[in-house]
């Protein structure tokens, strides 16, 4: 028959029953019983459920044909009961005709009828018991199933209506399930989710592909938790295989959801952890690690960012910037003074001052934003002081209308001390901070205080290494008489910057300059320590004006003295071998001394590389200059070596940094060394940076030093030298020839006072030296005035008696001149003063009071 329905009056829909039908599943049969009690008619499901045609069914007698033999007795009372006009019901064994033993059981209606003559006949309905049975298990199954199932069940139909809905499902949701009959996905889900679901629905629908795991989100009636629903979705079909609508099963996964979004977040967080490790504290500067805390927290944890440290920590104050319930903690303003040193937003649109509110509760800041450099204190009311007073966490909830929903302010606490704050904000729209947060956000500042006050001692330290290595040196580029100097130094302990090599240049009198290069074995603060005591004690010994053999005895004197005891490690759990014995300093050093009138230097070394020497338009030389062994060892004296060096020649002194390495003899190192400094015409400037970038130096394996000067020696012009006779005129003459040398240098500016000194100087020889007296004046940054005679007597000024006559010359040479001085000579003594040139600064004109305090 066609599947057009054809409509007839009243608006019944007529419609064939395709096959698949459930007739077909319950397998039901008919035939009918003429007046003589033999089947008449004989249908084709007969057929199928009974397996006999029509044709071996038509004229027998049923009961002979299809019951078995015990049965048939019973079987024909029945039929003449039915053929009587009795109706019956009830279980029928039955047999295939031809085989003995029953082939089913069927559930058999017998209605009597009557034929169009008046007689007796009977319409038999037949329906297979086991098909019936099997069922009726389905159906109970199914209702088992739908009706007990702990999850939600919804069958919708062809109209995405709620046509059934099981108990549990209503238990959510409230009411009965026939209430849900009828109802839509919309009047359970806001908007979007129900637009969702419903193209969803209408997809399986239309395709027939089913859905798995679609989550939805909702609440359930009278409740604001959000709850997630994880939803199986498939289409359902009639026996005949027609869409009759989508079988829906739900299944609460708010826990499943929860958990999992723990889980995720404790991932993020060992993440972060991780990644804040790794990348917090590297580089040992404070402002640095700030930045590199927000790096981490933003945007893997947090929207907004900043970080603020105490002013006195960035400063260098060395008073702690912040413990606990500590007074100190809180200015008169509120917090002690702090600077923001970094701040971060993953919000482009953000200003800056998007961190800067909390609400009107006395927040964290004020209306104006604070600039990332800018000093500032917080209120003292506010959760930010607060925080920093308890050094414990602050939870601050955004105000309405603001873009931030919650900021967490957390101290950054290292060793019980309070260093800064820092803030994590998230803005509307972002998960709210959770317990897990709270305790990430301490860890990561805990972890950044750490490294913080790590950067903290490192920098005070490193500072004070610095202030160590640069009272050890020379400041600036150091200048010297008939000298042009250039000088490097490259510590070979790159954390501290602090090394044993140091190398010095002392202005000596007559405007002499003593030159000293050293290296003590070791390196780093111990070593550095050693370098200052030694470079301490030569600059002590060359105002002695000591020859440079007699410089070096005594420095071994003293190196043998340095060093803690042993017997001082006890303490330590280390054996003694006897107080008595000392930690051995071992140090090599060259002493030379310059005098720019002769141009000659004098050298004398201790166990180091000899001095490289180049002369105009010649090849580098080392001179042979005796090494001798190094301080600290004893027992050999040390020898002088003395070389006239010509104008504009080159001299070298360096440490052994310089030119040994692990990677090539020393032999290697001095030849590249040498090649070097194949053109000192170049600045000197320049040939101490090409030595350094030429040699393969091995920075970091040891310290470097280099001292250079090209020798320019003082004029002739600049040099007037006198010999006078052991008379009284001596002293008239001397000024006179003073006088005449001034004018001629026009420094007629110091003429009387020089005359006056000159006098007295000479004066002095006459009356307390022996033989032919010198008279030299030197001209170059000052003026120096030397006084030579062969007395070994050295002059001793003393303040004179009121009744004295003399006795106040040297009072009078102390005052009048810059410096003045002493020193043996190889034939007697020199008495020298030095004067600035008028346009120096000049020294101080001698008060009255002073004038008069010598009478």
């Amino acid at each position: 028959m066609s599947e057009i329905p054809e409509k007839a009056s009243g608006g019944v829909v007529w419609q064939s029953s395709p096959p698949g039908s459930i007739y077909d599943y319950i397998r039901v049969a008919s035939f009918s019983i003429g007046p003589d009690g033999l089947v008449e008619q004989w249908s084709r499901r007969a057929v199928d459920l009974f397996g006999v045609t029509a044709e071996e069914a038509m004229g027998k007698d049923p009961v002979e044909a299809f019951l078995p033999a015990d049965q048939r007795e019973h079987g024909h009372r029945r039929v003449r009961e039915i053929l009587d006009g009795k109706e019956w019901t009830g279980l029928v064994p039955f047999r295939i005709p031809g085989d003995d033993r029953p082939h089913g059981i069927a559930e058999m209606y017998v209605m009597p009828s009557e034929t169009p003559t008046g007689e007796r006949a009977a319409l038999c309905i037949v329906v297979d018991v086991r098909a019936l049975r099997r069922i009726e298990t389905d159906l109970a199954a199914s209702q088992a199933i739908f009706g007990q199932s702990p999850f939600g069940f919804l069958l919708f139909g062809t109209d995405l209506t709620v046509k059934r809905a099981n108990r549990r499902f209503a238990t959510v949701f409230g009411g009965s399930a026939d209430d849900h009959r009828g109802r839509t996905v919309h009047d359970y889900l806001n908007l979007p989710e129900a637009d969702r679901m419903t193209a969803a629905l209408r997809t399986v629908l239309e395709t027939g592909e089913s859905v798995t795991d679609f989550e939805i989100v909702g609440a359930a009636p009278g409740s604001r938790d959000r709850r997630h629903w994880s939803i199986n979705l498939y289409r359902v079909h009639s026996g005949s295989g027609r869409p009759i609508g989508v079988a829906g099963l739900g299944i609460d996964v708010t826990r499943r959801h929860s958990a999992a979004r723990e889980a995720a977040s404790a991932r993020r967080n060992l993440a972060l952890l991780n990644e804040a490790g790794a990348r917090i504290g590297n580089s040992l500067d404070l402002e640095a690690t700030a930045r590199e805390l927000l790096d981490v927290a933003v945007p893997g944890f947090c929207d907004l960012a900043s970080v603020d440290l105490y002013q006195g920590l960035l400063t260098g104050d060395e008073a702690p910037p912040g413990r606990w319930g500590n007074s100190h903690d809180v200015g008169y303003g509120g917090s002690a003074e702090l600077r923001r040193v970094a701040f971060a937003s993953a919000v482009s649109d953000t200003p800056l001052r998007a961190d800067e509110r909390h609400g009107p509760d006395g927040g964290c800041r004020g209306t104006e934003p604070i600039q990332v450099g800018a000093v500032h204190r917080f209120p003292f009311n506010s959760p930010c002081a607060g925080a920093l007073r308890t050094g414990r966490l602050r939870t601050v909830p955004g105000a309405d209308g603001e873009l931030v929903q919650s900021t967490l302010v957390v101290p950054m606490v290292a060793h019980d001390t309070v260093v800064g704050l820092v803030q994590f904000s998230r803005t509307k729209g972002s998960e709210s901070f959770g317990e897990r947060d709270r305790a990430l956000a301490v860890e990561l500042a805990a972890r950044a205080a750490v490294c913080i006050d790590n950067a903290r001692l490192y920098r005070r330290e490193h500072e004070r290494a610095l202030i160590l290595q640069r009272s050890l040196l020379p400041p600036g580029d150091p200048e010297a008489a008939g000298l042009d100097i250039a000088c490097r130094y490259l510590p070979g302990t790159a954390a501290t910057e602090v090394g044993g090599d140091w190398f010095d240049v002392i202005e000596l009198p007559g405007h002499r300059t003593a030159l000293v290069i050293g290296d003590v074995m070791g390196r780093g603060l111990r070593a550095a320590v050693a370098m200052g005591e030694l470079r301490t004690a030569v600059r002590t010994l060359a105002q002695l004006d000591l020859e440079p053999a007699e410089v070096l005895s005594h420095l071994d004197e003293i190196a043998r003295g340095l060093g803690a005891p042993i017997g001082a490690q006890q303490s330590r759990g280390h054996k003694s071998r006897g107080p008595e014995l000392s930690e051995v300093y071992l140090a090599t050093c060259v002493y030379a001394v310059y005098d720019p009138v002769t141009r000659r230097c004098t050298f004398a070394n201790a166990g180091h590389l000899p001095p490289v020497l180049v002369e105009p338009g010649e090849e580098a030389l080392l001179l042979d200059v005796p090494p001798g062994m190094p301080l600290g060892v004893g027992g050999e004296p040390f020898e002088e070596v003395e070389v006239e060096l010509p104008e504009g020649a080159l001299l070298a002194l360096y440490t052994d940094g310089l030119v040994e390495s692990r990677d090539h003899p020393l032999d290697e190192g001095l030849t590249a060394f040498r090649r070097a400094l194949t053109d000192p015409a170049r600045p000197l400037e320049d040939v101490c940076d090409r030595v350094l970038t030429s040699l393969e130096t091995g920075h970091g394996e040891d310290d470097i030093a280099l001292l250079m000067a090209r020798i320019q020696g003082l004029p002739n012009e600049a040099v007037g030298d006198w010999r006078l006779s052991r008379e009284p005129r001596s002293v008239g003459r001397a000024r006179e020839l003073t006088r005449t040398q001034l004018k001629a240098w026009n420094l007629e500016p110091l003429v009387d006072t020089v005359e006056l000194l000159v006098s007295e100087l000479v004066t002095n020889a006459l009356r307390y030296g022996e033989g032919e007296i010198r008279l030299r004046l030197l001209l170059d940054r000052s003026l120096v005035c030397e006084v030579w005679d062969a007395g070994l007597v050295q002059p001793r000024r003393r303040r004179a008696k009121d009744t004295d006559e003399g006795g106040r010359g040297l009072q009078l040479v102390g005052l009048l001149s810059s410096s003045w001085g002493s020193r043996r000579t190889p034939r007697g003594k020199t008495v020298w003063f030095e004067l600035p040139l008028p346009d120096g600064e000049g020294a101080a004109e001698p008060t009255v009071e002073q004038l008069l305090s010598m009478f």
